[in-house]
């Protein structure tokens, strides 16, 4: 697994700038966001994380492996239906996963073009994928590409620690995640990344 160059910059500007994240990463000093390296295997990761916390999807995703042997789109498409389904994922996370395997395996998505594209644009590729949204989109653009400035506002972890951690725990909508989060800025990955710390002493990886 890699770690982002930009990992330990990052933080010092957000520690200068958010007290609340100084105290974060005083609590995770050793820790860091981490690829996998793997464009297939982040983005099936996250369709197999859809609404479900990260120990269960781990666990799904364990018996996932187990299930398919080497997790390719080869394999992957030519998995049973069934089998998926064994491994317990939802009627409408297989045909997901299903459906992801067929895009990269018939070219109809070309991981070596993403380096060069915007993150939107890159958002714009993806969710042509069924189960594929912009939240999942972001994860990847997050734990894959690690592009430094994603703030999914989306995610429900982040708005947990967000309205816990800088509204008293009251309900914020995305406009006000946006402007509490627009001084994280161009950083926003490693702001959301240890907000996520926050929430869950284990770290949380596509």
């Amino acid at each position: 697994m890699t770690t982002p160059r930009y990992w330990t910059e990052a933080k010092l500007a957000l520690a200068k700038r958010d007290k609340v994240l100084r105290k974060i990463m005083k609590a995770h000093p050793d820790a860091s966001l981490r690829s996998r390296g793997d464009a297939f295997q982040t983005l099936a990761r996250s369709i197999v994380g859809q609404q479900i916390s990260v120990k269960a999807a781990q666990s799904v995703w364990d018996r996932f492996a187990a299930s398919v042997g080497t997790v390719t789109p080869e394999l992957v498409v030519i998995h049973a239906d069934e089998a998926l389904r064994t491994c317990g994922l939802s009627r409408a996370k297989a045909v997901y996963v299903k459906d992801l395997a067929h895009h990269f395996h018939a070219g109809l998505l070309n991981p070596r073009r993403w380096p060069r594209m915007g993150d939107e644009k890159i958002i714009e590729d993806l969710v042509r994928v069924k189960g594929i949204g912009r939240w999942s989109a972001e994860m990847f653009l997050l734990f894959h590409l690690m592009r430094p400035d994603v703030l999914p506002v989306g995610d429900l972890g982040l708005q947990r620690a967000m309205e816990k951690l800088y509204n008293g725990g009251d309900p914020l909508t995305r406009d006000e995640m946006r402007e509490i989060g627009a001084p994280w800025r161009p950083y926003s990955t490693v702001a959301t990344w240890y907000l996520w710390r926050s929430l869950d002493p284990v770290a949380v990886e596509y």
